[in-house]
């Protein structure tokens, strides 16, 4: 077991489901959890995450420091790193002084077990203001680049560790090897974790806390909706009642589409809702994308309460629906987007599950939350779901909402809905569908000229969005061939009306994230 203490970085818990590939057990507790709360889970090391304060500044934020008398490895990791410096003596750069952000080459200064079967040069990623300087009696640097002199270090006797980059993201070419050697190598931990029996511990929890009330959940088609209904079918199937809303923001064709598959999957309980007039209306001049996402979180709520009640009067038999839980698949990047993690994290966007109505009649259930979008999926095959299925890019439960950059109308919905189509239609041709993680037509706000016909044109401008990544936290930008792109460009540009001018985005997150709003 390794503790992780969560100092409000976005990666924080990244740390954790990277150590869990590693195939090594790991719990996330917050940065200021006491010696005698880590001592409870009889850790092997211990790992303090990145965070947004400043050892230097007025949001310092300290854990118990008793951890470090405990004679455990102990790995910092960026703000983890400046803090076991500050805390044995060492210097550290005032923030902004030693910014860095974004790939590096490190040069291995010393051999490290931390390193250990590594190249003498490494691919790292940075994100960071302040810097180590000066290290404390007893430690030696480990890794430097060519702007941070103090890339890593090592207390070798004492088994402390820090590094200023982040070896949890993809970008840290090898960062998963290098945090298997810290766990198993340096910490001795046990290959102790698995995903088996899973499917049946969920379920089991799931019938625990319903108990024999109803629960309401909102299908949308996305893979994260569609585990979660499975999971609850299999649980409690006859007080499972799916609702599939058609908000008007759906893609083309996903209304049928859905709705033929969860037909064919025998829910006993399934309805399609229009409610698209009421979230179009509701958008109507709201550009601002967080309040966007708290209107269509709200509607949803409005809806789901309204069928709720209307269920309650129907009889079944023999008796009423009495529904009481509202369900969602809610997963953790979700929460971490959220700045759900920490109270010390940054945030970054709300997401429409999370931004619910403080008094809401039901109660929220949300089965997935603990999970990660490839544990999801593997949860999917668990339950028996369809690969195809199973394995479809994520669509948000905002919809094209948040690929309309500005105000939402149905004629921007109609445009970017016919591009994310061609787009999606090609792709496939293409033979690429299970190469990339993720791809969509997006419209910006802004209107280019152009020429067609030889007339001159002022229309809008649809960036295509494609990027591959294995659970979301981190992505880099896909590698589409140039012939692909044209052909997509060519039937946008000609097949929808309103566009004239296409472009590809090639931004990886971070810095960027995968969606726009």
């Amino acid at each position: 077991m390794i503790v992780v203490l969560d100092f409000g970085g976005q990666f924080a818990h990244l740390i954790v489901r990277r150590i869990k590939d590693v195939g090594a057990n790991a719990e996330i507790l917050p940065y200021h959890a006491s010696v005698e709360e880590i001592k409870k889970r009889k850790p092997q090391g211990i790992i303090l995450s990145g965070g947004p304060a400043a050892i230097t500044g007025k949001n310092a934020i300290f854990p118990d420091l008793r951890l470090f008398d405990l004679q455990l490895p102990v790995l910092g990791i960026c703000y983890g790193e400046q803090l076991i410096a500050w805390h044995y003596g060492g210097g550290l750069a005032t923030r902004g002084d030693q910014r860095q952000y974004g790939k590096e080459m490190m040069k291995m200064a010393a051999d490290s077990d931390l390193f250990k079967g590594l190249e003498k040069e490494e691919q790292v990623w940075m994100s960071h203001g302040d810097a180590v300087t000066t290290l404390p009696e007893g430690f030696e640097v480990t890794g430097t680049t060519k702007k941070c002199p103090v890339a890593a270090f090592e207390n070798k006797a004492r088994k402390l560790y820090g590094v200023q980059f982040h070896p949890e993201v993809a970008h840290t070419k090898n960062g998963s090897r290098m945090l298997a050697n810290f766990v198993f190598g340096i910490c001795k931990a046990k290959k102790d974790y698995s995903l088996k029996g899973l499917d049946r511990k969920l379920i089991n929890e799931v019938r625990e806390e319903v108990g024999k009330e109803g629960v309401l959940i909102a299908v949308s088609g996305g893979v994260d909706s569609l585990v979660t209904a499975a999971l609850l079918n299999q649980a409690i199937a006859d007080q499972l009642y799916a609702v599939f809303i058609d908000t008007g923001l759906m893609r083309k064709g996903e209304v049928e589409e859905t709705e033929s598959f969860f037909r064919k999957m025998g829910f006993r309980h399934f309805e399609v809702v229009d409610a698209s007039k009421s979230f179009l209306g509701k958008l109507e001049g709201v550009m601002d994308p967080e309040q966007k996402r708290k209107i269509i979180g709200h509607t949803f709520i409005e809806v789901f309460e309204k069928k709720a009640k209307e269920l309650g009067k129907r009889t079944g038999r023999g008796k009423k629906a009495n529904i009481r839980f509202l369900a969602q698949g809610t997963i953790y990047p979700d929460r971490i987007e959220s700045a759900q993690a920490s109270k010390a994290a940054d945030k970054i966007k709300s997401h429409h599950n999370l931004t619910l109505p403080e008094k809401m009649d039901l109660k929220l259930l949300e089965p997935l939350k603990d999970l990660y979008k490839d544990e999801v999926r593997e949860l999917g095959e668990m339950l028996g779901l369809p690969k195809k299925r199973v394995w479809r890019q994520p669509f948000p439960g905002p919809g094209l909402a948040i690929r309309i950059l500005g105000e939402v109308t149905p004629e921007r919905v109609r445009i970017v809905r016919e591009a994310d189509a061609i787009f999606r239609e090609e792709i496939a041709k293409a033979g690429l569908e299970e190469k990339i993680w993720q791809y969509f037509a997006a419209l910006l706000p802004v209107k280019a000229v152009g020429v067609m016909a030889d007339e001159r044109t002022y229309e809008y401008i649809i960036s295509l969005r494609a990027v591959t990544s294995k659970d979301g936290m981190t992505a880099d930008w896909a590698k589409i061939p140039f012939a692909v792109l044209e052909k997509i460009s060519t039937r946008i540009s000609n097949d929808v009306k309103g566009v004239n001018r296409v472009v590809y985005d090639v931004s990886q997150k971070p810095p960027a994230t995968i969606e726009y709003e």
